[in-house]
């Protein structure tokens, strides 16, 4: 078998620089889905349930992508026809998301919120996977860490544009914070039309620098392509989904605390932060003190995005001297903390402290679990494995959709910071999770 070619720096750069444009995206979304349905009218404890349309889009579209590209042959490539058309039509969805005007007289705003929030998140969804599969497909072993390390750098840079987005339009440019009750703010919209922007056009910039293996090249660099393609066609997906490397379920389990936190701390920070720092009513999303939370945890989000894109540049070199499974456990227990230190502070500017955690946390999330499998995959099936893996991150956010607006109602009486408390704690149990179920013996390709 044939090794695959050394990559340059700027060609590991460019397999992954339209993920920048798509986490844009995403940030913007995780930042003000919120905000944006209680504009429009959604009750607090019903937020979880909007949500759980991003995950459900994330169970079934995955798999499904990581399985079509895998077998997917083009004069474009293998993964890049579904970076591309996934870029189209997240785009599509962001430009529409804040402009319910354009629908009320069909359907209410609230519902027009989820239906662009499902629009949205499926998209995200079809080129999310790709992305991961791309750099397992065109990096060698030993480039491996740098590739994920890069890609989770690029990642955060986009997040950080996106999550910065509002707060820099109304503070530095002026654009208008506060609109009418059933109305999304212009820094909101206006963030949404060049986050959408800056999406397509760097997935376009990964299309056109990017040169993917052809069958007969892919083939040379992957013996287990070579041996089994005509068997893997026949083989379903509940056949593939048993005969899934046993580290896939190791990881699972770290998965699903890790994600239940994050879902949580998407979900709920914004009313938290207004709530237990801005002392803002319950019910309340258009007055100036909960726009100006929601603008700042904009900014926090950004900034749990620069401490993670930091990190990752470092992570490459941690992972291989401490090994990829205790620096995933350490980042994991530093994450748990910061979420916990939020309860404790009452000045917004000491939960920038707090992100520094969050940001670690998220950077080892993005890379660790993939650098773990990509070499414990088969090349010729990495899509769908990858895919299959996917269901680790949409199950834990569909249970805590179901269960968080129960828990804040009736547990936590609806005072939103106890749920960022339970998501340091899930995320603690995360990183204990990481050293006791998964090994550094068991990241070998069977």
């Amino acid at each position: 078998m044939a090794k695959r070619p050394h990559l340059s720096f700027w060609q590991i750069w460019n397999l992954s620089f339209g993920f920048l444009g798509v986490q844009a995206g995403f940030a913007l979304q995780n930042a003000n889905v919120s905000r944006i349905l209680s504009n429009y009218g959604a009750d607090l404890h019903h937020l979880s349930f909007f949500w759980l349309v991003a995950p459900i889009m994330g169970l079934i579209i995955q798999p499904w992508v990581g399985a079509a590209s895998d077998r997917t042959w083009t004069r474009m490539g293998r993964r890049k026809p579904f970076i591309l058309g996934g870029a189209i039509f997240a785009s599509i969805g962001m430009f529409f998301m804040p402009n319910s005007n354009l629908a009320m007289a069909i359907i209410p705003p609230v519902i027009f919120g989820a239906i662009m929030l499902a629009l949205m998140d499926a998209s995200f969804n079809v080129t999310f996977q790709p992305f991961r599969s791309l750099v397992a497909d065109m990096t060698p072993e030993e480039q491996t860490n740098t590739g994920y390390s890069i890609q989770t750098v690029l990642i955060n840079i986009g997040a950080v544009i996106g999550s910065f987005l509002p707060f820099v339009l109304t503070q530095w440019l002026g654009v208008g914070n506060t609109a009418p009750e059933g109305q999304v703010p212009p820094s909101v919209v206006w963030s949404f039309y060049i986050g959408g922007s800056l999406l397509l056009l760097s997935v376009l910039w990964t299309v056109f620098t990017t040169k993917e293996y052809n069958p007969e090249e892919f083939k040379m660099y992957n013996e287990s392509a070579e041996k089994s393609a005509e068997s893997d066609k026949k083989m379903s997906f509940w056949q593939t989904l048993k005969s899934m490397p046993p580290i896939m379920g190791k990881l699972a389990i770290v998965q699903f605390f890790s994600w239940f936190a994050l879902f949580a701390m998407w979900v709920y920070t914004t009313p938290a932060v207004a709530q237990h720092i801005w002392n803002t009513p319950i019910r309340d999303s258009a007055s100036p003190e909960y726009n100006a939370a929601a603008n700042w945890v904009g900014v926090l989000f950004g900034l749990y995005s620069v401490f993670a894109a930091i990190f990752a540049i470092f992570l490459d070199k941690i992972a291989n001297k401490l090994g990829r499974v205790k620096t995933y456990s350490l980042s994991l227990l530093l994450g748990g903390l910061g979420y916990l230190s939020i309860y404790v502070f009452s000045n917004p500017n000491a939960l920038i402290i707090s992100m520094v955690g969050v940001g670690i946390a998220w950077a080892s999330i993005l890379a660790m679990p993939y650098a773990i499998l990509a070499r414990s995959l088969p090349a010729d099936r990495m899509g769908i494995y990858m895919g299959i893996f996917n269901i680790t991150v949409v199950v834990p956010q569909i249970v805590s959709g179901i269960l968080l607006g129960t828990i804040l109602k009736l547990l936590f009486h609806e005072k939103a910071i106890y749920m960022i408390v339970l998501a340091g704690v899930s995320m603690l149990l995360a990183s204990v999770s990481a050293m006791v179920f998964v090994s550094e013996k068991q990241q070998q390709n069977t």
